[in-house]
Parts: structure tokens; C-alpha cells; sequence
């Protein structure tokens, strides 16, 4: 499809002014399509096994989704709708992307797929857009919106980095048959060995002192968080700093 030829999918209307009513709809269609790539993968959500899912023809279904993009892009909508931005901004900077950055985490853990999601032109759908609107209006009127944009990638790198570096874990523990423990008990042996070479002294100081590895996955994010928010809060006026900093 040539760039003349592109029509967004939020462009084109559900369902004619004219004919029968629809069967399905493209919310029915989406939904069945987010279940079936969270049990299986996003391959897995193709037009005729959604179709199977809802008792419908294959080719029926393009008159709701005329392509496999369209579809991705609803999904990846639907899901973005989950991440609750209800009442932001609050007044509370810190608060709100704290609120923000645990909801897209959550986001991510329930749906793995949207990690292979290309991203390369913004979709800006409905829920995305409200996304948008609340989630930059929580820094909006503390800095200027270039470096609004920037803050808000910052954060989004340090969620969405964190966040696969735990789902690609999660599947080699998976696939290895291995309980976490004995996943990660198979490096001793080699690691052992390195510190006993007194051949990389960082490396052996993060083996013997550092205490982040051992923290939980949530405690671990946390801590991220608090330093890049802690970032943030630097690029911003001394007097917008919240109450939550002092926590």
C-alpha cells in the first residue's frame, strides 16, 4: 500500500449508512483477538482463527478489519485503554507518573505481545489519544512541550526496557522447565570461577555487594522508577517538586 493509498482505520466508518445492520463489530472482533495472542502469541491471532472464535466467516470479517495492520492497531488500542489515567492530571507530578509507569508495567506483564508490536508510525487511537492528553497534561504547564516529550520518553524507555527485559526472562524460564532457582543456580558454576580469577574486580563487587539483583522484580522496578523520576524532577522548576519526593 503506497503512502497515497493509506487510510487510517480510526478514518473509516464501522459500518455503512446504508445495508443491514451488522453481525459483529469491531470491538467483538478485537477482543477475541487480545485473548487469543495473550494464550498464544500474537501470530496465533490470525483473521480465521478469530473467526472461529466468534462464529464467523473468514471473509466476513474484513468488512469490520480490512487488514492484518488495522488489526494490530485496534488491539494494541484496546489494551492501551487499560492503563487508568482517570483524574490526571492531579496536581501531583510525581504521583501521577508513578500511577502512570506501574499501569503500563502491568499493561505489558498481561499482554507480552505488545513487545513485537511495531511502533514505527503512531496509530493514535481513541484510547492512546486520551493517553496522550492526560499523561503529557501532568508535566504541560511545568515545562515547555519539547521537553515534555522528552521527560515522557525518558520515562516510557526505563517502563517499557524493564518490562521485556522481565517478559524475555519469563519465557526462558519457561522454555527451560526450570523453576526461577534452578534457572538461575546453572551460572554459578561459571560465575564462581570468574570471581575467583580476581580477573574482574566490578564484576566480582556485583556479585559479592550489590543488593538490587536480589530484590524483586517489583522492588527492582520501583527503584528504577524513583531514579528516573528523580531525573525528571531536576528538568523541572524547584517550585513543582511534589509532596511524594519526601517519601
Amino acid at each position: 500500500m503506497t503512502e497515497a493509498e493509506y487510510v487510517s482505520i480510526w478514518m473509516r466508518p464501522e459500518r455503512s449508512a446504508y445495508g443491514p445492520k451488522p453481525v459483529h463489530s469491531r470491538a467483538k472482533i478485537t477482543a477475541a483477538a487480545v485473548r487469543i495472542a495473550d494464550a498464544e502469541g500474537l501470530e496465533a491471532a490470525t483473521m480465521r482463527r478469530i473467526a472461529a472464535e466468534i462464529g464467523a466467516g473468514v471473509m466476513s470479517l474484513y468488512r469490520y478489519v480490512p487488514s492484518r495492520e488495522d488489526l494490530v492497531e485496534l488491539m494494541a488500542d484496546q489494551v492501551l485503554g487499560e492503563i487508568d489515567v482517570t483524574a490526571m492530571p492531579s496536581g501531583d507530578w510525581r504521583t501521577d507518573l508513578t500511577r502512570y509507569a506501574g499501569g503500563l508495567r502491568a499493561m505489558w506483564l498481561r499482554h507480552p505481545w505488545i513487545a513485537t508490536v511495531q511502533r514505527s508510525l503512531p496509530s493514535f487511537g481513541p484510547n492512546q489519544l486520551l493517553l496522550v492528553e492526560r499523561l503529557m497534561g501532568v508535566l504541560d504547564a511545568l515545562v515547555p512541550i519539547d521537553e515534555n516529550l522528552g521527560l515522557v520518553a525518558l520515562l516510557n524507555s526505563h517502563v517499557e526496557s524493564t518490562v521485556r527485559e522481565e517478559i524475555s526472562t519469563a519465557r526462558e524460564i519457561h522454555r527451560s522447565g526450570l523453576s526461577e532457582s534452578e534457572w538461575m543456580a546453572r551460572s554459578y558454576p561459571y560465575i564462581d570461577r570468574l570471581v575467583k580469577s580476581g580477573e574482574y574486580p566490578i564484576f566480582t563487587k556485583i556479585v559479592t555487594e550489590a543488593r538490587q539483583p536480589h530484590l524483586s522484580r517489583e522492588d527492582q522496578f520501583r527503584l528504577g522508577l524513583k531514579r528516573v523520576l528523580d531525573c525528571i524532577a531536576a528538568a523541572l522548576p524547584a517550585t513543582a517538586e511534589s509532596p511524594m519526593s519526601a517519601h
